[in-house]
C-alpha cells in the first residue's frame, strides 16, 4: 500500500544545531505512530516542518495516495486543506470563546460560501452554517463534550480542554492528525479516557502521528514507534521491539537497562 505520508531526508538546522538530522519514514493509511524520544530529539521539530510552521533545509515531505502532493513550501492553512491536522503540547483554544465556537473555527476550509454570501446570510450561507453545527455538535457528542457547548472554553477542567483540541482538529476533517504530547499534564484517569477516545479514531480509520513521552500511553496505542535522538532516527518498529531495543534504552538512560 503506498504511504500516506513519507519523509525523505529531512533537515533542519538553527545555526549550528541539527535539530531534524536525514530523518526519513513513511505512514500507511490507518496507521497509529508513536514519535518518541528524550527531550531535545527533534520531535516537535519533525512536527512544524510537517505542519509548514518551519521549512527544512532539505528533504521531502509528500502526503497522498495515488496523487501525491509536496508539502515543502507550504503555508499551514494550505496544509491543512492537503488534510492535516495537529494540536500543541501547550493548548491553543480561545478560552473567552465558547466551546461551539472553538470547534466552529475548524469547520471554515470546509465551507465554500464567500465573504459576500456569509455577510448577506445568502442561502447557500445558510446552509454552510447549519451543516457546519451540526457537524460540530456531532464531534462534540462523539468526545463527550457536547453538554458543554455553550461553555467557554476556558472554564473547561484541564482535561476537557485537551479532549477540545483534538476535536477542532477533527472539524477540518483530516486524513492524517498530528497529536503533540497529548496526555502531558492530564492525571490517569484522563490518560486513560484519552487512550478510548484514540482507540475510536483508530476504528474509524484515522491516521495518526503522536508525540508522547508517557509510554503507557504511547505504547499500547500504537502499531509502530519511531525514536529520534539528537535529531536522528535511530529506530522504527513495533513497540514490542522498540522497548528492547538497546540503542533506545541507552538513549533514554544512558545505560543497557529496561526501559520504564
Amino acid at each position: 500500500m503506498p504511504p500516506l505520508l513519507d519523509v525523505q531526508g529531512l533537515t533542519k538546522q538553527f545555526g549550528g544545531l541539527i535539530a531534524a538530522d536525514d530523518v526519513t519514514f513513511h505512514i500507511t493509511q490507518g496507521e497509529t505512530i508513536g514519535l518518541i524520544g528524550p527531550n531535545g530529539a527533534g520531535k516537535t521539530t519533525l512536527f512544524n516542518c510537517i505542519t509548514g510552521l518551519l521549512r527544512p533545509n532539505r528533504g521531502e515531505i509528500r502526503v497522498g495516495r495515488e496523487t501525491t502532493e509536496s508539502l515543502v513550501g507550504l503555508s499551514p492553512d494550505q496544509i491543512v486543506q492537503c488534510g492535516i491536522a495537529r494540536t500543541f503540547q501547550n493548548i491553543r483554544l480561545f478560552a473567552n470563546t465558547t466551546v461551539l465556537d472553538n470547534v466552529l473555527v475548524g469547520t471554515y476550509l470546509r465551507t465554500h460560501a464567500g465573504l459576500w454570501s456569509a455577510m448577506l446570510l445568502t442561502g447557500e450561507a445558510r446552509r454552510e452554517e447549519r451543516w457546519a453545527r451540526e457537524h460540530v455538535m456531532g464531534l462534540l457528542k462523539f468526545a463527550g463534550l457536547s453538554d458543554r457547548a455553550e461553555e467557554m472554553a476556558g472554564s473547561l477542567p484541564f482535561g476537557l480542554q485537551r479532549r477540545l483540541e483534538i476535536v477542532r482538529a477533527l472539524a477540518t476533517d483530516p486524513t492524517l492528525l498530528l497529536l503533540d504530547e497529548p496526555a502531558a499534564g492530564l492525571n490517569p484517569v484522563e490518560k486513560q479516557q484519552l487512550l478510548q477516545l484514540i482507540a475510536q479514531l483508530k476504528t474509524q480509520g484515522l491516521t495518526i502521528l503522536l508525540i508522547e513521552h508517557d509510554m503507557q500511553v504511547v505504547m499500547p496505542i500504537s502499531d509502530r514507534v519511531i525514536v529520534l535522538d539528537y535529531g536522528k532516527k535511530i529506530a522504527d518498529g513495533s513497540p514490542e521491539t522498540v522497548q528492547k531495543d538497546p540503542t533506545v534504552i541507552e538513549a533514554y538512560l544512558g545505560t543497557p537497562q529496561a526501559m520504564p
